[in-house]
């Protein structure tokens, strides 16, 4: 059967995913340790830890507090910075088969454009996801909240590499439609929808929030919130693909956002109880698609949308 999938434009633009299982970024390390213990290969990409210009340290303990059918992260972008990144970890990942998607983040526009224009052309880098959406730092990261500085943000990047770029969108934009269409007409090449949602829990034994710093809301308890985004983007057709993220835990969760209209799907909290889930994602896919006589994955996407309506 044919599993592959394109996301981006033709052409140099273009990043080819054996297969659609992704694992999303800040849920899976760099990859470095998993290499160890499973075939990285296996997999359609990796996305990394979210990269910043200098190394950060992170919020202040506690940064994960449990939730119902959730988690709670409050993890604030911690990273090794640019430098170690060229210096240390993509001269590893260039020596995988998988391709590597690095996920950068920063609190001004031009500082996205110093990544980018730092990270193009490096060995082992295949794609940027724009991370312009963080609910646990303290400058809230919100740019995705907004169409004309999301806008802002995909066209400085866009000016300073060659790279696809895929743009992660934010669930607290009041219009995640029209963000989507803003970026993808200042250059974005794909989607990623969408991030955590700011969350609250509440320690009661000391009467304060369990968390120091705001956190964002992940896991199965999000995934039907999630699916609804990105069906709303596809049948919106703003022209690029979409990447499902948002609670998925086995297969049956990935089929759901392939025919919401998503090509690729992306695999984070589940990976926290589960290290094999997006192996086992993968392989119950492929069972999936032997069972139903489906000889091609595009055949799912986007199937059950309105007629007259296609995914990218």
């Amino acid at each position: 059967m044919r599993l592959q999938v394109e996301i981006g434009g033709k052409g140099k633009r273009s990043l080819i995913l054996a297969n659609p299982i992704m694992v999303a970024s800040g849920c899976f390390g760099n990859g470095i340790e998993f290499r160890r213990l499973f075939d990285l290969d296996a997999l359609g990409a990796i996305v990394s830890k979210g990269i910043t210009l200098q190394p950060r340290r992170g919020n202040p303990q506690p940064r994960l507090v449990e939730t119902p059918a959730g988690l709670l992260n409050s993890i604030g972008l911690q990273n090794v910075g640019l430098k170690a990144v060229v210096e240390e970890l993509a001269p590893i990942w260039s020596t995988w088969r998988v391709p590597v998607v690095a996920n950068i983040a920063a609190e001004r526009v031009e500082d996205y454009a110093t990544l980018a224009r730092a990270l193009d052309g490096v060995s082992g880098i295949s794609a940027l996801e724009l991370n312009i959406s963080c609910p646990n730092v303290e400058s809230g990261l919100e740019f995705a909240c907004d169409p004309s500085l999301a806008a802002e943000v995909t066209r400085a990047v866009r000016e300073q590499t060659t790279l696809p770029i895929i743009v992660k969108l934010s669930p607290a934009a009041s219009d995640v439609v029209a963000v989507a269409r803003a970026v993808a007409e200042a250059g974005a090449d794909a989607l990623t929808i969408a991030n955590t949602y700011p969350g609250l829990a509440i320690d009661i034994w000391r009467g304060r929030p369990a968390l120091p710093i705001g956190g964002g809301l992940s896991g199965p308890a999000i995934k039907p919130l999630t699916l609804k985004l990105v069906y709303d983007v596809a049948r919106a057709q703003v022209g690029v693909p979409i990447i499902g993220c948002g609670g998925i835990v086995g297969w049956q969760d990935a089929v759901e956002y392939l025919m919401a209209g998503a090509t690729a799907v992306q695999i984070g909290t589940a990976i926290f109880r589960n290290p094999r889930a997006p192996w086992e994602v993968l392989e119950g896919l492929q069972g999936f698609l032997a069972r139903e006589g489906i000889e091609d994955v595009h055949h799912l996407i986007g199937a059950a949308l309105a007629p007259g309506h296609e995914a990218p």
